[in-house]
């Protein structure tokens, strides 16, 4: 039996060290088992019945469900860090650069007057991202000059 406390309230901080102790020796053989591919449906699922109780207005069984999806994000990253991949703070790097950079009308000097041209800048920073990938390059490693030539490319395209 793993030593843990008992709260009457949980963060999510504890939530990482309670996955992190199912994948540890001493938590669950099952947990312990599993691969990106084992638990590839479960991703899914979870996020049908996210849909599901948003569909229904249910936010009690919203609140649950979203905390299933935060686990299986957990679990995943969990496994890459033993697969010594990435962890869940590589995760969290990766995604805060991407909001950051999709939002330059918050982030940066750049405006957005309503919500059609936040997402029309958000598109086009997407469509760059792409071209980046299909260059085989990561966004992030580029210069601001290789940003922009990639960004008039996308201009041209359209």
């Amino acid at each position: 039996m793993v030593d843990f406390v008992n709260k009457p309230s949980y963060s999510l901080d504890d939530l990482k060290i309670i996955v992190s102790i199912l994948h540890s020796p001493g938590g669950c053989p099952w947990d312990r088992e599993q691969t990106h591919e084992s638990i590839r449906k479960n991703m899914l699922e979870e996020a049908n019945e996210v849909v599901e109780a948003i569909n229904e207005k249910n936010t009690d069984n919203l609140r649950e469900e979203l905390g299933d999806v935060l686990m299986q994000v957990l679990h995943h990253a969990l496994i890459s860090e033993s697969n010594g991949n990435f962890n869940l703070d590589d995760i969290a790097d990766t995604a805060s650069k991407k909001l950051i950079r999709r939002h330059p009308h918050v982030f940066s000097n750049q405006v957005a007057a309503d919500g059609t041209e936040a997402v029309a800048r958000w598109e086009n920073i997407k469509q760059i991202e792409k071209l980046a990938k299909e260059q085989g390059r990561r966004i992030d490693d580029m210069t601001p000059e290789e940003i922009e030539s990639l960004s008039k490319q996308v201009k041209l395209g359209k």
